[in-house]
């Protein structure tokens, strides 16, 4: 029989891991979706355990998502409709969620796999922007995504969410300070690039076949200054029309491509 009880403690547990401060000290999050778990089990990461609804369970994409759920022996729960719409972060849920352990990466281990195209996201409080961000950087190839504190937090469901996928397939690791950051550089022989309206050098004429962190700031005030002094290159991507910005997601999507279409 389907969980129908809110008082039940698994389903209070679930409730909870949506707090930051719960979910980072259990050391768990949530993910909703036929896609987004999936992804997850391709990909290794460790799934413990998955909750739906039993119309989920029975429709094609339940079917496509048990397999291999069973083969690796995650546990399947029922709840009741009432109870997972209580559980879901989403406005049309789709009638499943999972519970996965977290895996922490560190800069130091980035570093040492040579990478040669990262971004780091500063101050970015949107979190489908956050998500938008880490999902191109996945897109373009780059080997890892930093986000400096005062960054939406990762584990948001829209953070997640907005990544379609993409958190599975690249380190995104969340720091602390800038001088954490100038340091991986360093460390790892990355130039830092900003982008700026008010840069001098364009996008285009900046060298990003370079091993390079492309950094994006903040929808309102973009990178801090403390920030910007400290990088190699500060460039704007040129604008003919009228519009005075750029969504923060967008414009680093468009420097992530400019480094590709260098490359290539």
């Amino acid at each position: 029989m389907p969980v129908s009880s809110l008082q039940n403690p698994l389903v209070k547990y679930i409730s909870r891991l949506y707090r930051p401060r719960f979910g980072k000290k259990e050391g768990r999050f949530i993910i909703e979706g036929s896609l987004m778990i999936s992804e997850a089990l391709h990909y290794n990461w460790p799934v413990e355990q998955i909750v739906c609804t039993p119309a989920w369970q029975e429709s094609n994409r339940g079917r496509l998502v048990q397999e291999p759920a069973n083969a690796a022996g995650i546990e399947l729960i029922q709840v009741s409709q009432e109870v997972f719409k209580k559980l879901s972060a989403t406005k049309t849920p789709q009638g499943v969620l999972a519970v996965l352990r977290r895996k922490e990466k560190e800069l130091d281990q980035l570093a040492s796999e040579n990478p040669t195209l990262v971004v780091l996201v500063d101050r970015v409080q949107d979190p489908g922007n956050v998500g938008t961000i880490i999902r191109s950087a996945d897109a373009a190839g780059a080997q890892g995504v930093i986000l400096l504190k005062g960054t939406a937090d990762l584990y948001n469901p829209k953070t997640l969410r907005a990544t379609m996928g993409s958190f599975f397939h690249i380190p995104v690791i969340e720091v602390e300070s800038i001088g954490e950051a100038q340091r991986f550089t360093k460390t790892a022989g990355l130039q830092l690039v900003a982008g700026s309206p008010y840069a001098k050098q364009t996008v285009i004429s900046c060298d990003l076949k370079t091993p390079t962190v492309i950094a994006v700031g903040s929808e309102s005030g973009g990178c801090s200054e403390e920030l910007l002094n400290i990088c190699d290159f500060v460039v704007n991507i040129p604008m003919p029309g009228h519009a005075e910005s750029l969504n923060a997601a967008v414009a680093v999507s468009i420097i992530l491509y400019e480094a590709v279409r260098q490359r290539f």
